[in-house]
């Protein structure tokens, strides 16, 4: 959510209404943005989907790292 800074004086009990939803609320002054407030209360990221995924894995990463940078041979 975008609000000016006129609105943070104004309406702050909305504000915090939409904080404590989860709602990042990027506060702009003449145009341009100039702060970001986040809640205190809002959750962790979730884990990324990606992390992880090697974890079921028998080889280990770097070995299978290693397996892909080899250099290709190509038949012409």
């Amino acid at each position: 959510m975008e609000i000016t800074a006129k609105d943070l004086r104004f309406n702050t009990a909305e504000i915090f209404d939409v904080l404590s939803k989860g709602e990042d609320i990027i506060i702009t002054y003449r145009g341009k943005a100039k702060a970001k407030l986040i809640g205190l209360n809002k959750q962790k990221k979730k884990e990324d989907i990606a992390f992880g995924m090697w974890r079921d894995q028998s080889e280990e990463v770097n070995e299978i790292v290693r397996k892909m940078r080899k250099g290709r041979r190509f038949d012409i």
